[in-house]
C-alpha cells in the first residue's frame, strides 16, 4: 500500500478515536443533551469500507453512527453542532447523535431502530437500479439486527434483483448487555444465512485495518462491476458502555480476559507501530499528526458551543406525521 494511503488510513482512524474520546470527556458538562453510542475500539471497519467508496456512493447506519459519518466524509463541525442541538448541525440540531445525515457526503441516514437500516439501504439500492446509475449502497448494522425478520427480507430482495449493496455486519458480540451466545444458537452463522439466500459472504474474526482495507477495495469493485450484493461480517469490539461515555466493566457482563484480548488488538496502535517501524512516519511526524487533529477537534467544539440553537420556526418544519 502506498505511503499516502497508509497515512490517510491512520489519520481517519485517529480522528474518529480522538474526537470520541473528547466527546466522552466533555459529555459530563451537560452541553450535549442527546444519548451517544461511541465507536471507540470499532473504528477500523467503517474506515476500511469508506476509504474505498466514491463520493456518490451512500451509507446507511444505525445508532452507533459517528465513525460511519466521519469515515464517509461528514463534517466534524456539523456533527458536533448536531450533538449540541445547534442549528448548524447536520440535521439542524433536531436529530442528535443517532440521526446524523449528510446528503452531500453520502450519509443517507442514521436510524436507531434496530434493523431499520436494512430496508432503507436496500430501497436506496433499488432506486439506483431504476435510475441505472453505478452507485453502491453500504448498510452498516450490528449482530442484533440480524435477529430481526427484516434482515432476511432485505437480503432476499437484494439477491432477487441483483442490487449493488454491501451489507456490513459489525459484530461486537453484545446487544446492550446480552452476549451473542445468549441470543443466537452456536450453529447459526450469518454468512451461511446470506449464502443460502444467494448472496456471497465473508467472515473476519478480527478487525485488522490493513487486511480489511485490501479486502474491501476488491469487493467494492466487484459489486460495482458485477451488480451483485455482498455481505461481510467482522468481529469487532467496543471499549466503553453500550450508550454513554463511561466504562461499565463494573457490571461484570464482560470478563477481563475478553476485554484485554480485544484491547491488545487495538488497530490504531497497531497501525501506528507499523508506520513507524516501516519508516512511513517518524515520532516527530506522528506527534504533528495528532496535534493537527486535536486542534481541529478543539476548534470544532468551540464552534459548536458558540453556535445558535434552532429557531422556533424550525420545530415543525420537518415533521411529517403527528
Amino acid at each position: 500500500m502506498k505511503k499516502k494511503k497508509l497515512i490517510k488510513l491512520y489519520n481517519s482512524l485517529l480522528e474518529i478515536r480522538l474526537l470520541e474520546l473528547k466527546i466522552a470527556e466533555k459529555y459530563h458538562n451537560q452541553k450535549m443533551r442527546c444519548p451517544v453510542h461511541l465507536s471507540i475500539g470499532q473504528e477500523s471497519v467503517p474506515v476500511a469500507v469508506c476509504n474505498n467508496l466514491r463520493k456518490n456512493d451512500e451509507v446507511v447506519t444505525a445508532h452507533r453512527s459517528h465513525a460511519h459519518y466521519l469515515a464517509k466524509g461528514g463534517s466534524v463541525k456539523s456533527m458536533l453542532c448536531e450533538l449540541h442541538g445547534k442549528e448548524n448541525g447536520c440535521a439542524k440540531g433536531l436529530g442528535g447523535s443517532m440521526h446524523l445525515i449528510d446528503i452531500k457526503a453520502g450519509v443517507t441516514a442514521a436510524v436507531p431502530i434496530v434493523g431499520s437500516t436494512l430496508p432503507i439501504g436496500v430501497g436506496k439500492a433499488w432506486s439506483n437500479k431504476l435510475k441505472k446509475n453505478n452507485n453502491i449502497v453500504v448498510i452498516f448494522f450490528g449482530d442484533g439486527a440480524t435477529e430481526e425478520g427484516v434482515f432476511l427480507e432485505s437480503l432476499d430482495f437484494a439477491s432477487l434483483y441483483n442490487l449493488k449493496v454491501l451489507f456490513v455486519c459489525e459484530n461486537n458480540r453484545y446487544s446492550v448487555y446480552s452476549p451473542i451466545k445468549n441470543r443466537q444458537s452456536k450453529e447459526r452463522q450469518i454468512t451461511k444465512i446470506s449464502k443460502a439466500i444467494g448472496i456471497e459472504s465473508k467472515k473476519f474474526s478480527n478487525h485488522d485495518i490493513l487486511e480489511l482495507e485490501n479486502f474491501f477495495k476488491i469487493t467494492i469493485d466487484r459489486i460495482r462491476s458485477r451488480s451483485k450484493p455482498f455481505l461481510v461480517e467482522v468481529d469487532t469490539y467496543r471499549y466503553l458502555e453500550h450508550c454513554g461515555p463511561n466504562n461499565d466493566d463494573n457490571l461484570l457482563y464482560r470478563n477481563t480476559l475478553e476485554i484485554n484480548k480485544w484491547k491488545s488488538r487495538d488497530q490504531i496502535k497497531k497501525l501506528e507501530n507499523f508506520l513507524i517501524k516501516n519508516k512511513v512516519i517518524d515520532n516527530k511526524i506522528n506527534k504533528k499528526i495528532k496535534q493537527n487533529i486535536e486542534k481541529k477537534i478543539d476548534t470544532a467544539f468551540n464552534f459548536a458551543e458558540k453556535s445558535k440553537y434552532p429557531s422556533i420556526k424550525l420545530l415543525g418544519k420537518y415533521i411529517y406525521a403527528q
